[in-house]
């Protein structure tokens, strides 16, 4: 289930006896961890709230501890940290053909759940694997081996618009006047992660108030990374070839002391995905986002639209050009070939040029 199906659930119905939290987003699962708090333990608070780490830890000692009684609460929540490391390190032949040995750990905690401790929950926390890639197939096999629990809880990574849509409500939540140049540029800074934009928003809502609208003045002065918000800037001023404003992106950049082969960085990436968009023929910034997220490239909308904006203003012909000159400039930068300035204005003049 996702982390808000879990909340709706435990809201309306008592808590399972155990759960498996897989997945590595962290802000989900802080949130799904208070509420269960709240609702096992009630008034008691964290009184009745063991939490263990299997790198300490056997899981068997996990079970006869919950097999206990505690003598300071009837109501229990026994977080266990690292659930994975409760793995034997190879898999038996009965275990590989689906069976499990009879004293194994796997076999232990079915017993366990066959026979729970009433008002005692478990809850086992594997957040080191993700969905993709290598790590499914481990993931896989810490489900496998929990099998005989009864409730597993997905915490994956956000995607573009549910970064948006989170964003958005924690704003609003705080009063906090966000634009969507600012929110874009505030998630960008934050790659996405809930837990820093819900940090982030806290910071802004008190250093801006509900008094008037975020500026990119006060994410570059309160966001990490999000200087890079002028790099977009300067991004998307030369895929409009907008020379003045380019140049003018450029002064800020050297101003605030930024490396300018990483804004070089940013040019190549944003050049390279425009001229695949032209390409694959992409005419929209949804498709953009739903053709890249295919190799794995995940974009949030307003980066698509300036992908497409770059696709639009450009030939292949010129794109594929523009990409050759920022390999020339790269190679200039790295060689110390002149003055870094002066081999970011040539390019920008080169770029915006009409033929």
């Amino acid at each position: 289930m996702t982390p808000e199906q879990f909340l709706a659930r435990i809201s309306k119905q008592p808590p399972a006896p155990a759960y498996l939290f897989l997945g590595p987003e962290m802000y989900m699962r802080r949130l799904c961890k208070q509420a269960l708090i709240e609702r096992v333990l009630g008034e008691a608070g964290e009184a009745g709230l063991s939490q263990i780490d299997l790198e300490n830890t056997s899981l068997s000692d996990v079970l006869d501890d919950a097999r206990s009684y505690s003598l300071f609460s009837s109501e229990r929540l026994i977080w266990v940290s690292s659930a994975e490391l409760a793995l034997p390190k190879r898999l038996t032949a009965g275990e590989e053909q689906g069976g499990q040995p009879a004293e194994s750990p796997a076999s232990s905690l079915h017993d366990y759940l066959q026979h729970p401790t009433p008002g005692t929950v478990l809850v086992f926390d594997c957040s080191r694997y993700d969905f993709t890639g290598e790590d499914r197939a481990k993931l896989e096999r810490v489900e496998k081996f929990y099998a005989a629990v009864p409730a597993i809880v997905e915490f994956r990574r956000l995607t573009p618009e549910s970064s948006r849509f989170l964003s958005q409500d924690l704003a609003k939540k705080q009063g906090l006047q966000l634009a969507g140049a600012e929110l874009a540029a505030l998630i960008e800074a934050c790659a996405g992660d809930a837990s820093r934009i819900a940090s982030e928003i806290e910071k802004l809502s008190l250093f801006v108030g509900a008094e008037r609208p975020v500026t990119m003045q006060d994410l570059r002065a309160l966001v990490p990374n999000a200087a890079g918000s002028t790099i977009f800037e300067l991004v998307q001023a030369l895929g409009k070839r907008d020379r003045a404003a380019a140049l003018k992106s450029l002064d800020v950049l050297i101003r605030e002391g930024e490396y300018l082969p990483l804004a070089l960085t940013f040019l190549n990436t944003q050049f390279r995905l425009a001229l695949a968009a032209k390409e694959a023929r992409i005419r929209s910034p949804q498709q953009a986002q739903s053709v890249f997220a295919k190799f794995g490239i995940r974009i949030w909308r307003e980066r698509a639209e300036q992908i497409m904006a770059t696709a639009a203003a450009f030939t292949k012909e010129h794109l594929a050009r523009a990409l050759a000159l920022i390999y020339e400039t790269d190679k200039k930068f790295r060689d110390r070939y002149g003055n870094d300035r002066l081999l970011m204005e040539t390019l920008i003049l080169t770029l915006t040029a009409n033929s």
